[in-house]
């Protein structure tokens, strides 16, 4: 499964409230996978001030404690996949949610758009 940055985002500062029962669940026992894009997000929200800690410790951190894996997907492909996701302007949006699609894989997210978009988007 992979996951959507603000996922990520709430993982590293403990807002596990934040998830449904049942997503905690699928946390514990699915193997989790973030695209590149996601580091990039991370920094762009750490230039404008919404988030303090830097990517890598975030990542890192992820990393050891629940095993959040970075995809290796080549970027090539991503950015091909990337093409058809013609519902959103958002460039993350567009990369995070090809790399999932491409493996054919749930995303976990919160946003509407890509929940309404992505027939493997979940929430609950």
């Amino acid at each position: 499964m992979y996951l959507d940055t603000h996922i990520v985002v709430w993982l590293f500062y403990g807002k596990l409230s934040t998830f449904s029962k049942g997503i905690l669940d699928r946390l514990k026992n699915e193997d989790l996978l973030i695209s590149p894009a996601v580091l990039l997000e991370l920094q762009f929200l750490k230039e404008i001030k919404r988030i303090d800690d830097d990517p890598m410790l975030i990542f890192q951190t992820l990393e050891e404690t629940i095993d959040l894996q970075l995809c290796d997907l080549a970027f090539s492909k991503i950015v091909t996949g990337a093409l058809s996701q013609s519902w959103t302007r958002d460039p993350f949006d567009r990369m995070i949610t090809a790399q999932a699609s491409i493996q054919n894989a749930a995303l976990l997210t919160k946003d509407r758009t890509i929940l309404r978009h992505y027939p493997l988007a979940c929430w609950k």
